[in-house]
């Protein structure tokens, strides 16, 4: 079978590759549709970042670059192992891109996305969404009836947002902040307007992604290139600033700004991977006891996240942006989005 495959900085290459056949206790997801990640790009761009190499292959899986890239995927059910139930050969489905130990403390009390030897399929072995085919566990594998193949490819990012919204503790009526309108920033902001945030506010530089920012739920939206951020989001709030901010760009001055527009006592959570040490005066924090969360992906969310898009809450399908062959994966998928950032969103791959 055809599976896009990395094997270093700027070395994405499409490639056949044996068919991964499911073992006891395993699902064959034939795959339909599989969003391209930042993640993906900055192993593209810059990596190995998270896919591990030959000399320190992932402990769990033992995979090591060539690795088989993708983890925003939605397929159709192609086969079964023994004692597997509740799914069967034809469902449609999402899977969780897990691979974790089940034994550290995070994954003993349920927070398996912070396990110490916490892998994902698509980044750390021959399992990935940029694949015809490819074989999980059960316990990750959601059903989406009513969902069509390329809102399930959009589970995946939206659970990312949902689970920073939920760690953020965020009230019916509370205002947030997020800052940056890329692809984590929109679905963040649906997933507040989901979550009956009162007022939202989006951050955006970019005239392509500022334009975006209101149909995933922004009210107000501010160029931090043309305005005050903090003082703007301050008088919106009769001087108390947001009760929750979210950065979701990476940046150091973008959290510089988003703890600066934080309310005393308020929150402020990154959303956004890092590749670089963050720098920024954490007296900021301590003067207005703010608190500072990491959000790391998604832990239980899915079934949640799905019955939002299924309800209509949440409109998934405005973040696409493109569809695209496997075998263009790489002028018309990763280029496209690195050269054209500001004006895509999410871009789908189909196997």
């Amino acid at each position: 079978m055809k599976a896009a495959r990395f094997h270093g900085r700027g070395d994405v290459r499409v490639e056949d590759v044996p068919e991964p056949r499911p073992g006891p206790g395993q699902v064959q997801v034939a795959v339909e549709w599989c969003g391209i990640c930042g993640t993906d790009l900055h192993e593209f761009l810059d990596g190995p970042i998270f896919t591990p190499t030959p000399q320190a292959p992932h402990p769990l899986t033992g995979g090591a670059i060539p690795i088989t890239l993708g983890h925003e995927f939605s397929g159709v059910v192609a086969g079964v192992g023994s004692g597997v139930t509740g799914v069967s050969e034809g469902d449609r489905v999402v899977v969780e891109p897990y691979d974790v130990c089940g034994t550290c403390v995070a994954c003993r009390a349920g927070r398996y996305n912070v396990c110490r030897q916490l892998g994902f399929i698509g980044l750390d072995g021959d399992q990935g969404g940029f694949a015809e085919k490819m074989v999980v566990d059960q316990r990750w594998v959601h059903p989406i009836d009513g969902l069509s193949a390329e809102q399930g490819a959009l589970v995946e990012p939206l659970a990312v947002g949902y689970h920073a919204t939920k760690l953020s503790g965020i009230e019916k009526g509370q205002t947030a902040a997020v800052f940056g309108s890329g692809p984590i920033g929109l679905v963040t902001a649906a997933a507040l307007r989901a979550a009956g945030a009162g007022q939202i506010v989006v951050v955006e530089p970019a005239d392509a992604r500022k334009a975006k920012a209101p149909g995933a739920g922004a009210d107000v939206v501010l160029d931090p290139t043309q305005e005050d951020v903090p003082e703007r989001i301050r008088e919106l709030t009769d001087g108390a600033g947001a009760d929750v901010t979210f950065e979701c760009a990476g940046l150091d001055p973008v959290l510089a700004q988003a703890v600066a527009s934080t309310r005393p006592g308020g929150t402020c959570i990154n959303v956004s991977i890092w590749g670089h040490p963050a720098t920024f005066d954490v007296n900021t924090l301590v003067f207005s006891e703010i608190r500072l969360i990491g959000s790391l992906a998604y832990a239980g969310r899915h079934p949640e996240v799905i019955d939002l898009i299924r309800s209509g809450v949440v409109d998934v399908d405005q973040f696409i942006t493109g569809r695209i062959p496997l075998e263009d994966i790489v002028e018309q998928g990763f280029r496209e989005l690195i050269d054209h950032k500001e004006t895509n969103v999410k871009i789908l791959v189909h196997p």
